[in-house]
């Protein structure tokens, strides 16, 4: 119930996850969820190949932890504010990525994490919105 209270007021959700992130996941219909959800960004320490792909279809930006740093010894509860810095600038292949991390108590923590955006044609997908919207542009 909270989620899609938040979605109504229109604030932007990532997801936190671990390791294979989407692993057993029922394949393009767990990306669409997320999504309809209203999710824009998924950060974890490691994602199923195809899952990954399929975040990037629906237009969700796969981020992936580096230098063993992970949701708990950052000690995220879901209370934090996160902006991925610069992305309006744009973003390569595996590029590395600057997030804050904003706590309540009003620390600020930066941290670098890997774009799981793989290649120029996953780019492409990401930069239109997803796979259906990037098929539409390229038929008009």
């Amino acid at each position: 119930m909270r989620l899609l209270n938040i979605k109504k007021r229109g604030t932007d959700l990532v997801v936190i996850g671990g390791k294979e992130y989407g692993t057993g996941s029922s394949r393009d219909w767990a990306a669409k969820g997320t999504k309809l959800l209203g999710v824009k960004a998924v950060f974890a320490e490691s994602f199923e190949r195809i899952h990954r792909s399929n975040l990037i279809g629906m237009g969700i930006l796969p981020l992936q932890f580096k230098d063993g740093i992970n949701r708990t010894n950052l000690k995220l509860d879901g209370s934090e504010l996160f902006s991925i810095i610069d992305l309006e600038k744009g973003i390569d292949p595996r590029d590395e990525v600057d997030v804050e991390i904003k706590y309540v108590s009003g620390d600020i923590k930066r941290i670098k994490m890997l774009s799981r955006i793989d290649t120029k044609n996953e780019l492409e997908y990401y930069k239109n919105g997803g796979i259906l919207q990037y098929v539409l542009r390229n038929m008009i």
